[in-house]
């Protein structure tokens, strides 16, 4: 079976509860395991609290996500920053480990498989790009 899921959000600190939740539900009756759920549910997390805080030219963001049994994939788009950096390089970031703030994609990188952050295509924005075995 595979179940796809697509949402628009707004960018506001309320959409990602909902879109974690919902996502985890789909998890749930697919049978995944609590400790995957949880990964997932955290690269989410991190990757909506990054759209949410710096990707001001957008008033929503997207989110889509495809269970197949065997993987999760999970995009997170966004609209854009309203600097000219918008297409800054995320990975060149280094941030001390005791930081408070700026660890998000170190902890997506340990949570997941397969993560990508791209420009998109024909539009301003980011693609956040992850996948996750379902399997235990």
């Amino acid at each position: 079976m595979e179940v796809v899921l697509e949402m628009t959000l707004p960018r506001n600190a309320e959409s990602a509860p909902l879109v974690r939740h919902t996502l985890d539900a789909s998890l749930r009756g697919l049978g995944v395991g609590s400790e995957i759920r949880a990964d997932i549910a955290l690269a989410l997390g991190e990757a909506c609290a990054n759209v949410i805080q710096h990707a001001a030219a957008g008033m929503e963001y997207e989110v889509r996500a495809r269970m197949d049994g065997a993987r999760c994939v999970v995009e997170v788009i966004d609209g854009g920053t309203d600097d000219a950096e918008d297409g800054a390089e995320w990975g060149e970031i280094q941030v001390p480990p005791l930081a408070e703030h700026g660890r998000g994609l170190q902890l997506m990188r340990a949570f997941t498989e397969e993560l990508h952050i791209a420009d998109r295509v024909h539009r301003n924005g980011s693609v956040v790009h992850f996948e996750k075995s379902l399997a235990g």
